[in-house]
């Protein structure tokens, strides 16, 4: 219980730590300033600075000047000096141990402040003003054993400290942050919170470094390490010497006389106890003051000097019963009684000892009271916690998910797009291969047209006028055909035929009947079954000028259609002389003429294999029979290609 009451003091400074750094104007310049203010507004800050001064001094006057502010604030509606003032009462109180009623002040200050810094969000002093509320809380909420919402508070006056960058109060909050770890048994992160804290007041050479350097002592003087104890110890002292933080000192001459007595170093012991004593009476501080005189009289019965110790033990009980601090009078009461057994005095030593039991009662209803609302405090807050955790965790989901239905709307954006600029390039790569396939026809078309205006003139001057008109009928058929038909990348397989038909009538009417033809198509050619114009009719003129004219007998020409192993093949083969004669017997002019359908043609299936990936070629071989030549044939292996 002793350490308890150790930790209530040990908060009680804390709170303190989280107050505004004071300015350096005395008291006295302060009421010489008051008396010139021309404002009711300079009025009311200079009665809270007043207040804030005197709070460690005269607490009473702190209250006087806390509530001199109050008045004139609410008189000419000045919000933030009214949140002021109740902040300064609420201070005064927890220093008097009233701290229900600080609690209410200091939630009054946080309605004002909120609603302030709603509507201004970027005034530093509002947020300053804010924070303040939250780290006082924090200290009410740590005294009350609420140490999530005590947390919750601190770290909300942590958040604002660091938008407006004040590391003064940045460092106090890490040490009211430790403090808390520190009541929760956390010793390990309570020290990370105050070496926080240190690091920052040393940078800064705030006064507040002695009350860190005092939290850490503490901490190790609990993990039995009494030399680091000692160090840390020593090091406030000389800064508490050099500052004016009276009740931080008396706490930490209150632990001096603690580390003594464990070292049972008595003199010692009773020397820091006296200090602290002194001091907290000094500044009115019963509360530090009852825990003095009940160490002195504690240290003293343990002497067995039972007279001294009865006087400082019935003067804590004093203080202790004035203030109605529970937990000090039940351990006041326990001294007493004992000591009144140690003087042979039954009768007030069973008294007290009722007192005890009545306290020690009340402590017990007291901690299973404040154990059931923190357990529901606690309920609530890890309620609130985990919901939330969940939607904090929905929110990430839904973030997640947007992110990925993001990318995968630009995937099949980027995709649609690809494709259709695939699409648009394959597109532009046919229609070049049939602008193409169209010069080449038109190529073929003069070509054609030049050999057969050469058949004509020839056969006029050979056979008479009405030949020559029959002649020309047959060629005037021939050449609506070709034209119609060559407009196009594909013509019907039965309209090739018709053509072809009348190519090689004209031809057998040209050279008397030199030759025969026959064309046939197999049953496995489809009726839309289509072939680029004019592709046929040049092999059939060579074969005719270069194979059967120059042979002395009757020459003989077959053209077949037919699908062989997913291919259109169509089949040109002749009984004329042969490849090698005809190279023997030809002439430059026939040459030039050969060549150019032949190389107009190759070019033709080249572009059909680029355009539509399938595989279309020529042979050409020459036949021989029992060693001699038979004459030629030509084969042309052709995509399969449908009229729509």
């Amino acid at each position: 219980m002793k350490t308890i009451l150790h930790l209530f003091v040990f908060i009680f400074c804390i709170g303190y730590s989280t107050e505004s750094v004071s300015q350096n104007a005395t008291v006295d310049s302060l009421k010489r300033v008051i008396r010139v203010a021309k404002t009711d507004t300079a009025k009311v800050n200079i009665y809270n600075h007043l207040a804030f001064e005197f709070k460690e001094s005269s607490t009473d006057s702190s209250f006087y000047y806390a509530l001199k502010a109050e008045g004139l604030a609410r008189k000419i509606n000045y919000k933030d000096g009214l949140a002021a003032s109740t902040i300064n009462q609420g201070n005064v109180n927890i220093i008097i141990g009233k701290y229900k009623e600080a609690k209410l002040s200091f939630i009054k200050a946080q309605t004002i402040y909120q609603k302030l810094v709603n509507d201004d969000s970027g005034n530093k002093s509002l947020k300053n003003g804010l924070a303040r509320t939250y780290a006082s809380l924090g200290v009410i909420y740590s005294q009350e054993s609420n140490y999530y919402v005590a947390l919750e508070n601190y770290q909300k006056a942590l958040q604002l400290y660091q938008e407006i960058d004040q590391k003064n109060s940045i460092s106090k909050a890490y040490n009211n942050i430790g403090v808390v770890y520190k009541s929760q048994g956390d010793n390990k992160k309570a020290l990370e919170y105050f070496q926080k804290a240190l690091k920052i007041q040393e940078q800064t050479g705030e006064q507040t470094v002695p009350v860190t350097l005092t939290n850490i002592g503490v901490i190790y003087f609990e993990q039995n390490n009494s030399t680091s104890a000692l160090q840390y110890y020593n090091k406030a002292e000389k800064l508490f010497k050099k500052s004016d933080n009276t009740r931080g000192y008396a706490l930490l001459n209150n632990y001096l006389g603690d580390y003594y007595q464990k070292q049972n170093d008595s003199t010692k012991a009773i020397t820091y106890y006296n200090l602290a004593l002194n001091q907290y009476e000094s500044i009115q501080n019963k509360f530090g003051a009852s825990l003095a005189l009940y160490n002195l009289g504690q240290l003293y019965a343990d002497q067995k000097k039972y007279p001294e110790a009865m006087i400082y033990a019935e003067k804590s009980l004093a203080y202790a019963k004035e203030i109605g601090v529970s937990d000090q009078t039940f351990h006041s009461e326990k001294l007493v009684s004992e000591l009144y057994g140690f003087l042979n005095n039954p009768t007030e030593s069973l008294v007290h000892y009722k007192n005890y039991i009545v306290a020690r009662d009340s402590i017990t209803n007291e901690e299973n009271n404040k154990k059931f609302v923190q357990a529901e405090m606690n309920f609530e807050y890890q309620k609130k916690k985990a919901l939330l955790e969940e939607q904090n965790k929905r929110q990430t989901q839904f973030a997640i998910f947007s992110i990925l239905a993001a990318l995968l709307v630009i995937g099949l954006i980027f995709l649609i797009y690809n494709r259709r600029q695939v699409k648009r390039r394959l597109t532009l790569q046919k229609e070049v291969a049939e602008y193409e396939q169209k010069a080449l026809h038109l190529q073929m078309n003069p070509h054609f047209v030049f050999n057969c205006l050469g058949s004509i003139s020839s056969f006029i001057v050979q056979n008479g006028t009405d030949s020559a008109l029959k002649y020309l009928s047959k060629f005037s058929k021939l050449m609506r055909l070709t034209l119609e038909y060559s407009k196009g990348s594909l013509i019907p397989i039965d309209k090739e035929i018709e053509s072809l038909q009348n190519y090689l009538e004209l031809e057998q009417l040209r050279f008397h009947n030199k030759f025969d033809f026959s064309i046939q198509s197999s049953e496995k050619v489809e009726f839309n079954m289509g072939i680029p114009p004019l592709l046929i009719q040049p092999f059939v003129e060579n074969a005719i000028l270069h194979g059967l004219v120059p042979k002395e007998n009757k020459g003989k020409i077959e053209v077949t259609f037919d699908v062989h192993n997913g291919q259109l093949v169509c089949t040109i083969t002749d009984n004329g002389i042969g490849l090698s004669k005809s190279k023997q017997m030809k002439e430059n002019s026939m040459q030039a003429h050969k060549s150019m359908a032949l190389e107009i043609t190759k070019k033709r299936l080249e572009i059909m294999e680029a355009t539509i990936s399938k595989s279309a070629k020529i042979e050409i071989k020459e036949l021989t029979t029992n060693n001699e030549i038979s004459g030629t044939q030509v084969q042309l292996l052709l995509p399969i290609q449908y009229i729509s």
